[in-house]
């Protein structure tokens, strides 16, 4: 059972000294899918953990910052950078997103399972998200759509939907053009090896252009 007493700094930067402490080296696989084929631009990846998607796509030219709200996965993904020559593409800022949202537009702006099971006002973030996203430009959120059957605590607010996270983002047809949005069966092991299925939830959203 987590502390639910945590503040969500504590928590997540317990949970990077003393649970995940490396790294996949692995860009996630939908971010692969669907940028590799996008002209490199400006990107925005919240939750960006270790750095491997934000590394990935700064190999692919693109100018990627990386947000976390904890300090020890920012150094970590910041030096990881430094060691591939890439620092001058890949950048790293400790911030909590709930106070502290990076300024300005990005061309890409990415979230992957962005939950947590201390307090995360996720809605309202991914709706901040949206609206960092400069015209013609991508939104793209995956998220855990039910826990995993080894789960024996609940996050802070409920699994996202389709529907949910459509609305979290602030979608209307004016805006915005769907270019995924589903619930998806993802392979996955057990904390002891076994194979299971997992579920996502999968959004990606085009801002249409002005005129």
């Amino acid at each position: 059972m987590q502390d639910q007493a945590a503040t969500p700094d504590a928590f997540w930067e317990e949970f990077y000294q003393t649970k995940r402490t490396t790294s996949t080296g692995q860009p996630s696989k939908t971010l692969a899918r669907f940028a590799t084929d996008l002209p490199p631009g400006t990107a925005l990846d919240l939750g960006s953990s270790h750095g491997d998607d934000v590394i990935w796509l700064a190999s692919l030219g693109w100018q990627a910052l990386g947000v976390d709200i904890s300090p020890v996965a920012v150094g970590r993904a910041a030096r990881r950078a430094e060691e591939q020559d890439l620092s001058d593409r890949a950048r790293f800022e400790a911030r909590d997103l709930s106070v502290d949202f990076p300024a300005g537009q990005f061309d890409l702006v990415t979230a992957f399972y962005f939950q947590s099971p201390v307090h995360l006002p996720r809605a309202e973030i991914v709706g901040r998200a949206a609206r960092a996203v400069a015209p013609g430009g991508h939104l793209l959120v995956v998220a855990h759509g039910a826990p995993p059957p080894w789960a024996n605590h609940s996050q802070s607010e409920p699994f996202p939907t389709v529907e949910s996270e459509l609305a979290a983002a602030g979608y209307n047809p004016t805006d915005w053009t769907v270019v995924e949005a589903k619930l998806v069966d993802r392979p996955a092991k057990t904390p002891s090896g076994d194979q299971v299925t997992l579920q996502d939830t999968i959004i990606i959203l085009r801002r249409n252009s002005a005129g």
